[in-house]
C-alpha cells in the first residue's frame, strides 16, 4: 500500500509538471504571435535593370546601376518589413527576368515584371533606379508617377516630399513619366531615380551604406504617409 501511495504521488507530480510546461509553452507562443507585427499592406519593390541590361555605370566606382538598384531595393525591403509591410520583389539577384530564349529580352523582362505585379496582391509598386545625364552637375533624387494614375501621383508626391525634407538636393516636385513599369498596372506606382551616377559627389554618396539607409528610410516614410491617407 505504501508503495502504491508513493507511486501515485510521483505520477501526480509528473502530471502537474507536464501541465505547467504546456501552460508556459502556450503563453510563450501566444505572446510571440501577438507581439509580432502582422503585415496589413503589401508592396512590390522593383529593382530596375538586370542581367545583360546593366543600366548606367558609375564613373568613379565603376558600379553598375543593376547592382546598385538591387542593393537599394533590398535595403528598402528590410525597412518596410520592419514597419510591418509585406514586400514582394521582382528580382532578388543580378540576373535579368527575361527568358533565355527570348529574341527581345527587354520586352520579355518587362512582361515578367508585369506578371509578378499582377500576381502579387500588392497595394502599390515602387521601382528603384539610378539616374545619369551628360551634364555632370545634375544631381538629386527624382520621383515619377505613371500616366493617368491619380493615386500614383499622390504616392509620388508623398515620397518626393519626404525625400525633399530629409535628403540634400532631392527635388521638390514629382514628375509624370511614361514608364512601362508604372503604366502596365492600375496600381499606384512610383519610379524613383535615387541619384545621378554621372555626378561624382552623388555617386560617392549613393554607394555609402549610411546614405543608402537614410534615403530608403525617407522613401519608406513617404509610403507610410500615403497609407495613412
Amino acid at each position: 500500500m505504501k508503495f502504491l501511495t508513493i507511486k501515485k504521488r510521483t505520477l501526480c507530480v509528473i502530471l502537474v509538471g507536464i501541465i505547467l510546461i504546456c501552460f508556459v509553452v502556450g503563453v510563450y507562443y501566444a505572446v510571440k504571435t501577438t507581439s509580432s507585427p502582422k503585415a496589413v499592406y503589401t508592396i512590390v519593390i522593383d529593382a530596375g535593370h538586370g542581367g545583360k541590361d546593366g543600366g548606367a555605370i558609375g564613373k568613379i566606382t565603376g558600379i553598375s546601376e543593376n547592382e546598385l538598384n538591387l542593393q537599394y531595393a533590398e535595403t528598402l525591403k528590410e525597412i518596410c518589413e520592419n514597419m510591418g509591410i509585406k514586400v514582394v520583389m521582382t528580382r532578388s539577384d543580378l540576373n535579368g527576368l527575361y527568358s533565355p530564349l527570348a529574341s527581345n529580352k527587354k520586352k520579355s523582362d518587362m512582361q515578367k515584371r508585369q506578371e509578378i505585379i499582377e500576381q502579387s496582391g500588392a497595394d502599390l509598386v515602387v521601382s528603384v533606379h539610378m539616374n545619369a545625364f551628360p551634364l555632370s552637375s545634375s544631381r538629386g533624387a527624382q520621383v515619377f508617377y505613371g500616366l493617368d494614375n491619380d493615386l500614383g501621383q499622390v504616392l509620388a508626391e508623398k515620397i518626393q516630399e519626404s525625400l525633399h525634407v530629409s535628403i540634400d538636393y532631392a527635388k521638390a516636385v514629382p514628375k509624370e513619366g511614361d514608364f512601362f513599369i508604372l503604366n502596365c498596372t492600375s496600381l499606384p506606382g512610383a519610379l524613383i531615380e535615387f541619384g545621378f551616377l554621372s555626378n561624382a559627389e552623388e555617386e560617392n554618396l549613393l554607394v555609402s551604406q549610411e546614405y543608402k539607409y537614410e534615403i530608403c528610410l525617407a522613401v519608406a516614410h513617404g509610403i507610410l504617409e500615403f497609407y495613412e491617407m
